[in-house]
């Protein structure tokens, strides 16, 4: 016989499948909890949308993954300004309170779809970006992009402007943005950031060098943030939540202090 019996004993593996057996896949979701996104004061919006986080186990806390977070939202979902669609929001979040995730501002941009809308051809395309610190210690990097504009009767199909003027309104908008931010806090920046008031001001004060159209402030970033300060963050929600709840009960007028009561004894 060619067929040769297999010894009893042997292949052990065969019969009991992988080493370690399959793990049990458990729902990731049962794990996670939700936590609110709270908008600070300077936008309508207050609740801009939730957040999912692992659960606290041992020494691995759920509010150290939330914090330092960073969130983009859109300006028109913040304001319900549709017009500021193009707007995009970076907000990081700075501490938690409950299941509230205080947020504070960390930065803006403008969606592409907006920035290759307003590139055209035929005219000069000038950005300039400066560093400015607030009064209240961020530092900030504040890019500026701006277009020549046609003479309302100008015949000339271009309008570009020569590399001396470029220079000028380049020089222009960083001391414009520069003078803008340094003399306020962030907060009251981001109030000027929404709705472009720069941005007019230069084109206000290059019209002497050449007329300018389109001007925005294209992106901040912040470089560096000075120490938290949860009282300015506070401030910043506008929330009262830690201010102290009134007395219940009223203190009764004879409760007076014992060393004011012995000073009035002895006089």
């Amino acid at each position: 016989m060619g067929i040769a019996n297999m010894a009893v004993g042997k292949n052990k593996r065969i019969s009991k499948g992988k080493k370690g057996g399959k793990k049990k896949a458990g729902d990731p979701f049962l794990k996670k909890e939700w936590y609110d996104l709270k908008a600070p004061s300077i936008f309508s919006v207050r609740n801009f949308g939730k957040t999912l986080v692992t659960k606290s186990a041992g020494t691995k806390l759920a509010v150290d993954g939330l914090r330092g977070r960073v969130f983009e939202v859109s300006l028109a979902d913040l304001n319900n300004d549709e017009d500021n669609a193009f707007r995009k929001i970076r907000l990081s979040c700075e501490d938690i309170q409950g299941k509230n995730c205080l947020t504070d501002f960390h930065g803006m941009d403008m969606t592409r779809d907006r920035l290759c809308s307003l590139i055209r051809k035929w005219h000069t395309l000038i950005e300039s970006h400066v560093d400015v610190k607030t009064t209240d210690g961020y530092l900030l990097r504040i890019f500026t992009i701006g277009f020549t504009q046609r003479r309302p009767d100008q015949v000339k199909t271009t309008c570009y402007a020569q590399t001396s003027q470029i220079r000028q309104i380049r020089k222009k908008m960083s001391d414009i943005v520069t003078a803008e931010a340094s003399k306020v806090a962030l907060r009251d920046l981001v109030k000027k950031f929404i709705p472009e008031s720069i941005g007019k001001e230069i084109t206000k004060a290059c019209r002497g060098i050449f007329p300018m159209q389109n001007v925005f402030i294209r992106k901040v970033k912040i470089l560096k943030k000075p120490k938290f300060d949860i009282t300015k963050l506070m401030e910043l929600h506008g929330d009262a939540a830690d201010a102290g709840a009134a007395m219940v009960r009223p203190e009764a007028a004879e409760a007076t202090n014992a060393l004011t009561a012995e000073v009035k004894a002895t006089a």
